[in-house]
């Protein structure tokens, strides 16, 4: 019996090195970077500053722990970084984004759990010269951003293969393109044609 048991665990210890490594090497293949791209186009869009705030956020019971001031700089930088390569608009304007929850995948055991990691923010734009915000409504735009990696089957957590500040980055990065994207969509806001919509009759 204890013979038996000693290979078991052997066997448990093997395969957790393989789920280790698998996730490690689909990790690196999906956080592709795409600052080098060009940007998308937004028009008279130039970042005149970002605010990033995180005093109300709140945290999934099943997490690892983050600060306020982490959070706030991650996304900060994340904001900076891809919102400072529009150089070339005529008009400034203006991002806030408020942290409303998240939860990073603690360690565990690959195969019994892998909790994903996730970011849960509320944007908003302003058009700087008309203290205007362009927001529908007036309301924050909530906008979920899910860490990438991972085998695609839940079976590897990245708080088994990523460092908690690395899972920040990773969520930080996300939540900056989702909002570029979210800026994308609303072409309007930047003196350009508004987008066909999937719901909307195309002109005859």
């Amino acid at each position: 019996m204890p013979q038996n048991a000693a290979r078991f665990r052997e066997r448990i210890m093997i395969l957790r090195r393989l789920v280790l490594a698998l996730g490690l090497v689909l990790v690196a293949a999906c956080a592709k970077n795409d600052l080098t791209d060009p940007p998308a186009d937004l028009g008279s869009f130039q970042l005149g500053f970002a605010v990033v705030v995180a005093d109300n956020m709140k945290k999934v019971p099943i997490s690892r722990d983050a600060t306020v001031e982490e959070w706030e700089a991650a996304l900060q930088k994340a904001l900076d970084a891809r919102f400072k390569r529009y150089q070339n608009g005529t008009k400034l304007f203006n991002i806030g984004v408020a942290v409303d929850g998240y939860a990073l995948a603690p360690p565990g055991i690959p195969i019994v759990a892998s909790p994903k990691s996730i970011l849960v923010v509320s944007a908003t734009v302003f058009d700087d010269a008309a203290q205007e915000m362009l927001n529908p409504d007036g309301k924050g735009k909530q906008i979920t951003s899910f860490e990438r990696g991972g085998d695609g089957s839940g079976l590897v957590g990245t708080g088994y293969t990523r460092t908690k500040q690395e899972q920040i980055d990773e969520l930080a990065f996300v939540t900056a393109l989702r909002v570029e994207e979210w800026l994308a969509d609303n072409p309007e806001w930047f003196g350009l044609p508004p987008l066909v919509r999937a719901t909307e009759a195309p002109p005859r």
